[in-house]
């Protein structure tokens, strides 16, 4: 139920959906009694979406998120596993096309090929399932298989989760899968404005990772004055962002996280 729920709520909480349907609720008020209350929902609908996707508030809202894991640096003892979370491969593409498909988020795949080499005794893990509302469709970890094994990797050390259709079955299943000893070190791979959410579940389902953000969005600070090039620029920004800080809302209130806004 949480899961569907968080879909739907998610949709009409992202700010390009949500400005969409209040321009378009003004629209259809234009011809009633109500034209007037039209016409003003119309513009401020139309105001709105051209503030988010032209303006620096994406950058605004996906930087704290990306600053507050900082990159990961190696220690005297190597890792005795890497995990990456899906959300980097697109199944529906993949299986259509024959072959892995990555989306913007695929740094969480190729930053795992680097870590791979540099640390040939950790194991590796890959956590993806089918995402999609309806579900029954192909899952990112049928993909990653063959992705991973074409970076090198030898299939003994590849497993492979592909129950988890959110961030706390990610934590909750790759933990049962793995059942790891309080001794061993794992690297947790994601973007980094995801980070954050994905470290609060780990936590509550009681394993231990190191954050090894990837994929950032931003250069940093200085791209708060950065206005966007295109609408649609900035307004996936905004959709990515407010995902998060309204993912990280509702993991916390529902126990699904161990802090509302965790750190290191």
């Amino acid at each position: 139920m949480f899961f569907i729920l968080s879909k739907i709520v998610g949709f009409f909480l992202t700010p390009s959906n949500l400005l969409m349907v209040i321009a378009l609720a003004g629209v259809a008020l234009m011809p009633t009694r109500r034209a007037r209350l039209g016409r003003r929902l119309a513009g401020l609908g139309v105001v709105l979406l051209a503030l988010a996707g032209f303006s620096p508030l994406g950058n605004a809202l996906i930087l704290p998120l990306e600053q507050r894991f900082p990159p990961w640096h190696p220690r005297s003892q190597p890792p005795d596993g890497i995990i990456v979370l899906g959300g980097a491969i697109s199944p529906a593409v993949s299986m259509a096309r024959g072959e892995p498909q990555l989306n913007e988020s695929a740094e969480r795949m190729t930053a795992v090929a680097d870590l791979a080499r540099r640390f040939p005794q950790a194991r590796i893990v890959f956590s993806g399932g089918d995402a999609s509302l309806g579900g029954g469709g192909p899952t990112e970890a049928r993909f990653a298989q063959s992705m991973l094994a074409s970076f090198g990797i030898a299939p003994g050390r590849i497993l492979l989760e592909g129950a988890s259709r959110n961030t706390h079955e990610n934590a909750i299943l790759t933990k049962a899968l793995l059942e790891p000893k309080p001794s061993e070190r794992w690297l947790l791979v994601t973007s980094a404005h995801h980070m954050p959410r994905s470290v609060g579940c780990f936590r509550k389902a009681g394993f231990a990772v190191e954050a090894y953000p990837v994929d950032w969005r931003t250069r940093g600070p200085q791209d708060l004055a950065s206005p966007f090039a295109t609408l649609t620029g900035g307004l996936a920004r905004a959709d990515v962002a407010v995902k998060e800080w309204f993912g990280l809302l509702a993991y916390w209130l529902t126990g699904r996280s161990s802090e509302l806004f965790p750190a290191p």
